[in-house]
């Protein structure tokens, strides 16, 4: 199948660069569109979106991995060898408000620069800023094992804030490079599980570092530092070769002028005939515009924002707030356990937030026009673990207030990755790669407020709250209440989109040959979107 002569070749002329592509006539590329899609069996397109799987995710999935791990270790460095006064607080002489402080540092300059490192990566090569955060990732993470004083700690956390941010808004913006909106959901959760299974790796693996304790003059958590700093490093640095690059229509040569001829050329994710096929399936990623103020303005006025934002606040701040502090819950249920014994009750929580993504995400997916459904019979779930958690039982050491932690987990699951697929949903067709790359920060960082309030101002932030027959019973509340407060964003979001709607945004530049740019582009995907898929050929991507 020829090639549309907007993206083939120019006639007597060489390949064509990197933004020297001749537009189509307006409804031009619409029409050999369709009908190249005519003669492609659905099947084969999905076979090319199986061959993206398998070069995308397994990368994404080890980054998140690794990036999850070092995020979090601070709060199983709380509990690591106590006994023998080798936990983070007391090396480092921390009161409990300071490890609160410590931790909501990171989340501040997350909220602060995750929209700055969207737009840049949007402008940048995709593939080479995600190796520098991750890089970046890395290289705080052994320096986290030198930390000493308060300063250092309070430093460190707001360099990994910095570095990091981006990443998983990022991640979630390269994926629409490549897939449908209404296909990431399943895609997001993939590679989600890794949060899920490094939580779980890491409780376990933490029992391990806890024997190093002392080994080369280094106590269990200095270790723990140390080697997964050195691991995440190298990785960052492989992604330059593991990662694709935005793809590019057939016929058309990437720029390697200026600094990019300095960077390692990555491998196209797809060549030859997958390449077309992938091009007439969703030809809108290849047609962007070169954004500007108005149009990043455009999205950060759209109401459709906010109730996302909502949503993303209560289910985060929960996670964060798990994360940060499930063993320190756990202890409150039961004061005699030991450290090992804690790291491993806390893994089965992260197992249950697995298997929780592994069902939903792709029902999600399948019946992606009840996107706000899945979602809110997760957090409900999360309420009623948080509820029996607090109040179930007799006396401190009541291991049914366990089984609700187990719900909690559970419940978390899916809710951040439904909410990431939703923001791409939404924000794609109405404005375009800008649209997904600013609204898709806007909802994590901001949302990651919801991640302060948890570190900073619950549990060992609220000093009083750990006494009494039910120890934390304030903060888990105060988690209930702003779960509630993500089922009512939910809630109006779902009331106000089918009184709105969300047509795309027109948009006129002089970047642009359409009066609708990238946005206006029906493509085979986009098509198909208009129709739910159902439980029909569950395993297929159709």
């Amino acid at each position: 199948m020829a090639a549309p002569d907007a993206i083939g070749r120019r006639s007597g002329a060489n390949e064509i660069t990197e933004g020297e592509r001749i537009p189509p006539k307006q409804g031009e590329l619409a029409q050999d569109v369709e009908v190249g899609l005519d003669m492609v069996d659905v099947d084969r397109i999905e076979r090319v979106y199986k061959k993206l799987d398998r070069r995308i995710l397994p990368a994404f999935w080890v980054l998140y991995f690794l990036c999850s791990a070092i995020r979090s270790n601070i709060g199983l460095a709380q509990t690591m060898n106590t006994s023998n006064g080798h936990d983070l607080a007391s090396q480092l002489k921390l009161t409990p408000k300071q490890v609160s402080t410590g931790l909501a540092l990171f989340y501040v300059c997350y909220v602060i620069f995750d929209l700055p490192s969207n737009l840049i990566m949007s402008k940048l090569s995709p593939h080479i800023w995600m190796s520098r955060i991750v890089t970046g990732v890395g290289i705080i993470g052994v320096c986290l094992t030198a930390m000493n004083s308060v300063w250092s700690f309070y430093l460190l956390r707001l360099l990994l804030g910095i570095i990091i941010a981006g990443m998983w808004p990022g991640m979630s913006y390269y994926l629409t490079l490549f897939y449908p909106p209404s296909r990431t959901g399943k895609r997001i959760g993939r590679y989600f599980t890794a949060a899920q299974v490094s939580a779980a790796v890491v409780g376990l693996v933490s029992a391990g570092f806890q024997k190093m304790d002392g080994l080369g003059g280094l106590v269990g958590f200095r270790w723990m530092f140390l080697l997964y700093g050195l691991v995440g490093t190298l990785v960052g640095i492989s992604l330059l070769w593991w990662l694709p690059d935005r793809p590019l229509p057939p016929g058309e040569v990437r720029d390697r002028s200026g600094w990019r001829k300095y960077m390692p050329h990555s491998k196209p994710a797809l060549t030859g005939e997958d390449a077309r096929i992938h091009y007439e399936d969703l030809t809108r990623v290849y047609h962007r515009r070169v954004w500007n103020t108005k149009d990043l303005l455009n999205v950060v006025t759209d109401w459709r924002l906010w109730p996302l934002v909502g949503m993303y606040f209560g289910v985060v701040g929960v996670g964060i707030g798990t994360q940060s502090y499930g063993t320190v819950i756990i202890r409150g249920i039961n004061p005699s356990l030991t450290g090992v014994q804690l790291s491993l009750l806390f893994a089965p929580i992260w197992v249950m937030d697995l298997i929780a993504i592994l069902i939903v995400t792709p029902l999600s997916d399948r019946f992606h026009h009840h996107r706000a459904l899945f979602f809110s019979a997760a957090v409900m779930i999360q309420i009623t673990g948080l509820l029996v958690t607090t109040f179930a039982g007799n006396g401190s050491s009541s291991w049914s207030r366990y089984g609700g932690l187990l719900l909690v987990g559970f419940g978390l699951g899916p809710t951040v990755p439904i909410c990431m697929t939703w923001t791409n949903e939404i924000f794609q067709p109405r404005h375009g790669e800008v649209g997904v790359a600013a609204a898709s920060a806007i909802v994590s960082g901001l949302g990651n407020l919801g991640s302060i309030l948890t570190t900073y101002a619950l549990y060992t932030g609220w000093p009083a709250d750990a006494v009494g027959p039910h120890k934390f019973r304030k903060s888990n509340l105060v988690m209930v209440g702003i779960l509630c407060g993500s089922i009512l964003s939910a809630a109006v979001l779902v009331v106000c989109l089918r009184v709105f709607g969300n047509s795309p945004k027109k948009q006129i530049s002089s970047a642009s040959s359409t009066s609708e740019g990238e946005a206006g582009y029906m493509d085979g995907a986009a098509r198909r979107e208009v129709q739910q898929r159902g439980l029909g050929r569950m395993f297929c991507f159709r």
